[in-house]
């Protein structure tokens, strides 16, 4: 099964691409664990995880690094959002 994982703003500026799908890896139950996966790809993958305020949303709602996912799940990375 595979999962869906969107970049917005300076996050997809960060690592190059808007989008991707990839098979739901072994072991990874939530939020966190799909970061700390990322991360092992190297280079700017590495500090996508340490992104001051980084938001994620889990089928278009917003979660916590501790929320699951799973197979067939929309996962979506952005930074904080400012405005008035």
């Amino acid at each position: 099964m595979m999962l869906k994982i969107l970049y917005f703003a300076s996050v997809r500026e960060l690592l190059g691409q808007g989008s991707e799908e990839l098979p739901l890896p072994a072991g990874v139950l939530d939020v966190a664990g799909l970061l700390g996966f990322l991360a092992q790809r190297g280079g700017a993958w590495e500090h996508l995880a340490e992104i001051r305020n980084l938001r994620q949303a889990v089928n278009q709602e917003m979660v916590g690094r501790d929320a699951p996912i799973g197979s067939g799940d929309e996962v979506a990375f952005f930074p904080p959002v400012t405005g008035g």
